[in-house]
């Protein structure tokens, strides 16, 4: 059995890639998750695996991935045969049509004017019905894959990480609150017990990982990466501009933790460090940059379902692929050139 952990990035319906991936590794009876770590997107793609796997195994988590993503495309049935995605509109295409339509140009115009405040009573989070609707008993529960939720705090600008019991509809709300579109979220912090707002977790930790470094779990960490770390073309529209700017930012943190895996590997190389002082973290990444850059903000904001459906067959596409290349490394080898993703 080879044992890993997951840290799932945020990034709006093109977290649905990351249900694919899920999807994908949920066919490998050999592999186990044994943790997982999400933000934001990551965060519902968590919650809702727990909850599934603790009810009714792997077909229970993939059935609870498929009723989140049909609830957010809010349609009955969002899956496409693998030979109609060859008929459907290029992502790029999509991307551009949503781009330029008068209703997203009103919308994103009205964000960079209006606070989220401003409507007032007509406000209204529409995350909120769904996540509400999760089985936080299972999402909870002490048996299967352990789950990290985190959150900025607008307080201190620092990352808080939500576990166990402290997940629930706040936790998972607060994760995922972009402050341009949302309220900030009000949740008890898990650190202080205090009341605290907070914003998108991907701020702070896109995603956490440094709870995925606890003894008992396993030293791979497979990193779900939907925010591309490199674009050749140099954004010029405005839209073009903001959304490399959330890539940025969003990618900005884990980096951070990256660097800090690859220095540690560096010192039990070189001796300075005793094996076993510290944890040896072994990274993987299932990434498809060449995809997600024919996207844009307007595709994370507004959840297409047939696009949806190229997302969902993007990631199993990349997970196979990843599977079928390293498989035999987890447990064993680092797969992921961090050195490379620095430099």
């Amino acid at each position: 059995m080879k044992r890993i952990n997951l840290a799932l990035q945020g990034g709006g319906a093109h977290g649905a890639y990351t249900w694919g991936v899920l999807d994908r590794l949920l066919d490998e009876p050999d592999v186990e998750i044994a943790a997982i770590s999400g933000t934001s997107a990551g965060a519902l793609n968590g919650a809702a695996f727990k909850s599934g796997y603790h009810k009714n195994g792997r077909d229970g988590a993939r059935a609870a991935l498929d009723w989140l993503w049909h609830e957010i495309a809010n349609v009955r049935d969002i899956g496409l045969p693998e030979w109609m995605n060859a008929w459907m509109p290029h992502p790029g295409v999509t991307a551009r049509a949503l781009e330029y339509s008068p209703g997203y140009a009103f919308s994103d115009a009205a964000s960079r004017v209006l606070s989220p405040y401003s409507w007032g009573p007509l406000y209204r989070n529409p995350l909120t019905h769904i996540v509400e609707q999760l089985d936080y008993a299972s999402v909870c529960a002490d048996d299967g894959p352990l789950l990290f939720v985190g959150a900025t705090s607008v307080r201190d600008g620092k990352v808080r990480v939500f576990s166990g019991d402290k997940i629930g509809t706040e936790a998972i709300l607060a994760s995922a609150c972009l402050p341009t579109l949302f309220q900030a979220v009000e949740v008890t912090c898990p650190y202080t017990g205090r009341r605290e707002v907070c914003w998108d977790g991907g701020y702070s930790g896109n995603p956490a990982l440094f709870p995925l470094y606890d003894k008992s779990l396993p030293d791979d960490v497979v990193i779900v990466n939907i925010n591309p770390l490199i674009r050749e073309e140099v954004p010029q529209t405005a839209p073009e501009i903001q959304n490399r700017i959330n890539e940025i930012s969003f990618n900005s943190a884990l980096l951070k933790e990256l660097r800090a895996i690859e220095f540690v590997q560096r010192l039990l190389r070189d001796g300075s460090v005793k094996p076993g002082t510290m944890k040896n973290v072994l990274v993987h990444m299932i990434a498809d940059d060449d995809f997600m850059t024919e996207l844009s903000v307007a595709t994370k904001l507004i959840p297409v379902p047939g696009l949806i459906s190229q997302l969902k067959a993007a990631g199993r596409a990349r997970a196979d692929a990843f599977l079928a290349a390293h498989k035999e490394d987890l447990n064993k080898n680092q797969t992921a050139d961090l050195v490379a993703m620095f430099n």
